[in-house]
Formats: structure tokens, sequence, C-alpha cells
């Protein structure tokens, strides 16, 4: 059964509004989804993200599987009961996090063995231990252990590793089978890889199309490519994908990176954006990204963006959150989280109403032509 319809496609773009159904509800696209590496969304608590009103989360398998372990979260009752989360979750596989030890994990034909960066351990994970782990954890979404490049890469690089992937795609999918028939419902999203290869993509959504995912996500962007490629490569990947599948273009999350990425047909966004630039006193308005801890907010009795109704502009000034970043007071991460998050969800808010409205590019014009991030125009 397809677990997704699109209900609304602009005209001028390949932006498009659809209906995921997961095992836990259904959700409107495009939507973005909060990152809650091991468990927790960093500074808040579960009551937060009711009030966010965030309807997906991502979580990471790698990290959970290290710390608390698959054990202890089973015998919770699985990660939503274990957060006290009321919402889907998506997992990832921790593929991009294994290939980001250099130095302290090796590739074989079937997984990738590595030292925890927590005590030194040794592990190893395999296409078919992640998906039995992402059962065990109790996501609503699986992904797929996928081999990521960075860029620059040859070709012959790129090719050899999406060889891999897709081999551990196969895999996956024998092993979401053999979870399924203990009746487990999930859905599955297998990574496409490539580099910054247009025909490699094209090549993986071929080879993903033939497993028959419930989802596809989009995944080796963001890895040191300039902007322009990314572009480019994104539009290439969706293109090659079909209406019926959800796109899912993990890591990116900038409120520009929002607007672009659906004008080239992506459903679905995650990124610690949001979030860590909180813990580091960036944050979100119309007008771009401010430092709240500059010199210049210390007398500002201006809320951080005027309208805005979360608690950090509802009740508080520039100057206080300034003085509280400043003075390290714990509850300025809380505070300038609910932020950028209640910023970042609401703007896809907008894009989504931008979309079915039929105003989508004349809307991604005027946020662009005023946002500024890096005091630097965007040009739409």
């Amino acid at each position: 059964m397809n677990c997704f319809q699109v209900t609304v496609r602009d005209s001028q773009t390949r932006a498009r509004c659809g209906l995921l159904r997961t095992p836990y509800g259904e959700v409107e696209t495009p939507i973005f989804m909060p990152v809650a590496t091991q468990a927790s969304v960093k500074g808040l608590c579960s009551d937060d993200l009711r009030t966010l009103g965030a309807k997906v989360m991502l979580s990471n398998s790698y990290h959970l599987y290290l710390r608390p372990g698959a054990e202890t979260i089973e015998a919770a009752g699985g990660l939503r009961r274990f957060m006290d989360y009321d919402g889907a979750i998506l997992t990832d596989s921790g593929g991009f996090q294994v290939f980001s030890l250099p130095g302290l994990r090796k590739v074989t034909e079937h997984g990738v063995t590595f030292q925890s960066h927590h005590d030194g351990s040794t592990h190893t994970l395999t296409p078919e231990s992640v998906i039995a782990l992402q059962s065990r954890l109790g996501a609503d979404i699986w992904t797929a252990l996928d081999e990521c490049v960075a860029w620059p890469c040859s070709e012959d690089a790129a090719s050899e590793a999406l060889r891999r992937t897709q081999r551990w795609a196969e895999a996956s999918k024998e092993a979401v089978r053999r979870e399924h028939e203990k009746g487990v419902r999930s859905l599955f999203f297998p990574i496409l890889q490539g580099g910054m290869i247009p025909d490699l993509r094209r090549r993986a959504a071929e080879h993903l199309l033939g497993l028959e995912p419930d989802g596809i996500c989009l995944g080796g962007f963001s890895v040191g490519e300039e902007k322009s490629r990314t572009w480019d490569v994104l539009a290439e990947s969706t293109a090659a994908l079909p209406d019926e599948k959800p796109r899912y273009l993990m890591g990116m999350g900038a409120a520009e990176d929002l607007w672009e990425a659906v004008a080239r047909g992506v459903d679905m966004m995650d990124c610690v954006w949001p979030t860590r630039s909180a813990r580091n006193g960036r944050v979100f308005t119309r007008d771009g990204w401010i430092n709240i801890k500059n010199a210049q907010y210390r007398k500002d009795m201006r809320p951080i963006q005027e309208g805005c109704p979360c608690l950090a502009c509802a009740r508080h000034s520039r100057a206080y959150l300034c003085h509280l970043y400043r003075s390290e007071e714990l509850a300025i991460y809380r505070l300038l989280t609910l932020h950028n998050l209640h910023f970042t969800l609401g703007l896809m808010a907008e894009i989504r109403r931008a979309v079915r409205e039929g105003r989508f590019s004349q809307a991604r014009r005027d946020f662009l032509e005023r946002y500024r991030p890096n005091g630097l125009p965007v040009k739409a």
C-alpha cells in the first residue's frame, strides 16, 4: 500500500504538498524534522516538543546503539515511550556518523567495524543488524546502512561507494521483510548516494526503486560541495524519482535551504542547524540570523523577532537573552532552541501554505530578497 500521496503541485517549480502515512499517523509535507540524536532534542523536554507541534522527529541509531543501548530502549517500550514523545520517529542508520570517524573504522563488504568514541570499544554494524536495531528501537521509518563520500571525490571512488551502498540496500530490504513477517510495522527509506555525479545518482535511483521502498533518502549532500552544485545535483536526483515516493533530504535545514530544496521536489528535511545554532548564540529572524551574545544587543529591548509567539520572544528582550548567554545561565539554551525551532517549523508551515495557495515562487522570492544569512543576500 502506498504511504504517500501528492495533494498539491506548484505550477512553476517542483514544489508539492503531500500526505505521508506513517505507522503512527498522518503527516503533512513538506516537513522539517527536529533532531533528537540521542533521544533528546538538546535543551528541550517533551512538553516543549508538544508546544512546538513537531510531528516527526529524527533519532540516530549509532548513538543509541552505543548509549543507552537497544535493550534499555526496548524495555521502556520503544523510543516514543522512552522519550515521552507524541509523534512519528525516523531513525538514521548511523552510516554518516561511522564514516566520519577516520582512523576508527574499517569498511568491508559485510559492514563496518569501528571504535566507540565513548570508550574505544570495538563494534560492527551490518545492513542486517542496523535494520534489527531500528526495529528494537521502535522507529516508524527505517533507513539503510550506506557509505557516504566527501567532496571532492573521483568518479571511481564515488562509484565504488555506490556499489557497496546498493549491495547493503539489498541486504537491508531482506532484513526489513523479515522484521515485517514478525508483525513489526514500519516504513523503509533506503539512501540514494552517488556523490556529486548526476549519472551515478540516476543509476542509484533506478536501483533503489527496484527494491520497492516506501520512500527515498537523499544522502551525500553538504559534504564539502558549493551550494550551486548541491542544488543542481539535487534537482537531477529528484527528477529521477517518481511522484509517489516521498523524498527526504538528509542533513539540511537552514532557512534558505528549506525554500530551495522544496522548489526541487523535496518533501522531508532534518538538520541540527537550528538547535546547534541556538547553543552557540545564533538566533533566527526574518532578516537573517544574529549573534545574541554580541555587545550591540546588551541594551536592545526588542524581542528576537517582532510578532513571534515563542516563549523567548513573548516574554523576553534581546537584552535579557544577551545577559543570560554572557552569564552562561542554562535557561538560555532552552529559550534560544525554542525560538529557532519555532522559526524553522513555522517557516515550513509557511512554505506549505504558499504551495497550497499557488504562490510559492513569489513567496520564495519575497523571503529570500529580505533574508541575509551572514549579512549576504540570497538569490532567489
